[in-house]
């Protein structure tokens, strides 16, 4: 019999035959994983309820023949409880833990650099100390980065040159200057390039500071330049609210009440 273990994201489920579950991971280690559960759906188990997702957990894996199978779990970090209990950040970390999933496609292929940012996006949602909305397109730039498709912000996309640029086109990389620009660009105010970098870069003052008309053309934006490299739609995000003149921290009362 052949053990490991690993920590490990919960990014999705899946139900198998009557009291069984596929739980696909991003492990620290070992990338993506999938991994039968036996018995998580009877009430009895043991550690059902902390193979959810959003869950960060440390596993024991037994290598079977197509698909691993989970046989202890302990919880590292509880994300999932504050998650669920608010719309936008549920939303958000789903639609961060969906591109996680379709960025590590190869299973058993590290990637912990994603894991890295996968467990830290979450983390400050669940914190509930951050607009959720910039939280996520923090970690879509940085996933981008990752899987080397980050847009260009500071140069030209096709020649290099310094910018700021006010043209962007999704197909072309990202900025464009004068020379460079092609039809179909779309002009972008100064302050929606200064929150793109400042997102990516971890500028949290600067990028707190942004409007939310700047937000939701960034977040256009970003979201565009994602969906099209990787080829298709990501599910949850047209659930994810973009309400930033109405979010508050947690720990903030409402005036008022």
């Amino acid at each position: 019999m052949s053990l490991y273990r690993d920590t490990g994201v919960v990014l999705r489920v899946h139900k198998l035959g009557e009291a069984d579950r596929i739980i696909t991971l991003l492990t620290r280690r070992h990338g993506k994983v999938r991994a039968v559960a036996k018995g998580v759906r009877r009430t009895t188990s043991r550690f059902g309820a902390r193979l959810e997702p959003f869950g960060h957990v440390d596993v024991q894996f037994y290598t079977g023949r197509s698909l691993d199978v989970i046989t202890q779990v302990q919880t590292v970090d509880a994300f999932a409880l504050p998650l669920v209990a608010d719309y936008q950040r549920y939303m958000a970390a789903s639609a961060i833990t969906e591109t996680a999933d379709r960025l590590a496609a190869e299973e058993g292929e590290p990637a912990l650099k994603l894991y890295l940012l996968v467990t830290g996006a979450l983390r400050a949602l669940a914190a509930g100390e951050r607009d959720a909305s910039l939280v996520l397109d923090a970690f879509f730039l940085r996933a981008m980065s990752f899987a080397g498709w980050a847009p260009a912000i500071a140069e030209c996309a096709r020649c290099g040159d310094p910018g700021p640029h006010a043209a962007f086109h999704v197909q072309a990389g990202g900025s464009l200057c004068v020379r460079c620009r092609a039809a179909g660009s779309v002009h972008l105010a100064p302050e929606v390039l200064v929150l793109l970098e400042a997102l990516l870069n971890g500028e949290w003052t600067v990028a707190e500071r942004s409007v939310q008309g700047t937000r939701r053309d960034a977040s256009g934006l970003v979201a565009a330049h994602l969906q099209w490299h990787l080829e298709r739609q990501l599910r949850s995000l047209p659930f994810v609210e973009r309400r930033a003149h109405e979010w508050r921290p947690r720990e903030e009362p409402v005036s008022g009440k």
